[in-house]
């Protein structure tokens, strides 16, 4: 029996459907990159934004051709869409032969075996997931990998599904997630991605409480040659001793992926977030005091209901005071089951639309700047992929993280064997782009 495995979404989802790929290949089924060849296709969907259950539906639909007209017999759908639409999707989909909820997903063997009653969708409590659990599992990049250190989330954010999705957040334990790292490391992986909703909140729900702090010097112990990175993280959780563990050991990346959303202390009011601009520029200036090196990524969204022109001029303002390395923007997605959607003031999808292309253009100046501070220094690069049709690897330096940030483009040394993916290089940097940076082998 071979399946084939679509992940959409998130690189928390991603874990999930690295996650699942293990247990079929446990099972002695078999995995196929070609849906043609596939008894059994399973997507494994993200519905956080409207954009994001749109892309859903649509490869559902698109992969549904293969149980009408090739050898695929079962089609399942995981993961959010079917957590947040439930019974709607059930109708509105009847392609699909079982959805499985984001609780579900140990479930997926007997799904794809045809145990489980077609025709449903099978929603257990999301705080039912078994956080103590061991996940042995193949990243799908072989020498980079996602580690998720918590699933859900207790925050209650206005413009947020998560927590309905994934149930409040359950942090797992310390010694479950230092055992997956080391079989992660065995297997060959060089950079290590913490991942969670909200991955400073880490170890608060614990008994005893653990914190980020311990972990992430935990994990650089193991092996001072793997990358250590953290994304998601929150403003409020912030602490000195994560700073302090990131300034102590080389290996924990110099970069923190810190969501601010917005910087207008009347929409952080309206979007639950407790803390003001003045909170952030304290934050930021402590941990670039000690760590003057460190890649800031930030996340903002607008357009959110009650945004106001002089509250997105204020967080233009905000983020060219903060020169943040890399910076994301999204529009508000209104939806009828976010606390959100009852807010007046909704802003026109055109506007919300022209603010984020104003933002970006803000921020490509930035970036351009920001990365012409790299000119000329020496650095360490990972090799992600390479050659490409020029010749050139395509690597990461500790300040670009995978899939969301920039990269490094390197040209090999012309007379030493190509380095594989995974491979650490010492380069040159000879010129930067708007977002990447241009690199010679030492």
């Amino acid at each position: 029996m071979q399946i084939y495995l679509e992940s959409l979404g998130c690189a928390r989802n991603q874990v999930d459907s690295e996650t699942m790929l293990a247990q079929l290949a446990a099972a002695g089924i078999g995995v196929t990159e070609d849906p043609a060849l596939a008894d059994a296709i399973v997507v494994n969907t993200c519905s956080f934004i409207e954009a994001a259950a749109d892309e859903s539906i649509d490869t559902i639909l698109a992969l549904a051709r293969y149980k009408r007209e090739g050898r695929c017999r079962r089609l399942i759908v995981t993961g959010c869409l079917p957590e947040r639409y439930r019974g709607q999707i059930v109708e509105a989909l009847p392609e699909v032969d079982l959805f499985l909820g984001t609780g579900a997903y140990d479930r997926v063997v007997t799904a794809v075996r045809g145990g489980l009653a077609a025709g449903g969708c099978l929603l257990p409590d999301p705080d039912s997931v078994d956080g103590a659990q061991v996940i042995l599992r193949k990243p799908l990049q072989a020498h980079s990998a996602y580690l998720k250190i918590a699933e859900g989330c207790s925050r209650k954010c206005t413009y947020c599904i998560i927590p309905k999705l994934r149930g409040r957040r359950k942090s797992r334990p310390a010694g479950t997630i230092l055992q997956e790292a080391r079989a992660l490391i065995a297997g060959g992986v060089r950079e290590l991605t913490l991942v969670s909703q909200e991955t400073t909140d880490y170890g608060l729900d614990l008994s005893p409480p653990h914190n980020l702090a311990d972990l992430l010097v935990e994990l650089a112990r193991l092996d001072p040659a793997v990358w250590i990175r953290m994304m998601y993280g929150h403003p409020q959780s912030i602490t000195p001793a994560m700073i302090q563990a990131m300034a102590a050991h080389a290996n924990i990346c110099s970069y923190i992926d810190l969501p601010i959303q917005h910087a207008s202390p009347d929409v952080l009011r309206r979007m639950g977030r407790h803390y003001s601009d003045c909170d952030l520029r304290e934050g930021i200036a402590a941990i670039r005091a000690q760590v003057p090196d460190v890649a800031l990524r930030t996340t903002v969204l607008v357009g959110f209901p009650g945004e106001r022109e002089s509250d997105f001029e204020h967080l233009k303002a905000f983020i060219t005071e903060m020169r943040f390395d890399h910076l994301g923007v999204f529009t508000y997605s209104d939806a009828e089951d976010l606390p959100a959607h009852s807010l007046k003031g909704h802003v026109a999808a055109q506007l919300a639309q022209d603010r984020m292309d104003a933002l970006m253009a803000v921020q490509q100046d930035l970036s351009a700047e920001n990365l012409s501070r790299y000119l000329g220094r020496q650095m360490t690069v990972l090799v992600d992929k390479g050659p490409d049709e020029d010749g050139r690897l395509t690597a990461r330096t500790q300040y670009q993280a995978p899939e969301v940030d920039g990269v490094t483009y390197v040209h090999p040394a012309p007379d030493q064997p190509t380095p594989v993916p995974g491979t650490f290089l010492g380069v040159r940097v000879v010129d930067t782009l708007d977002y990447d940076l241009i690199a010679e082998v030492l």
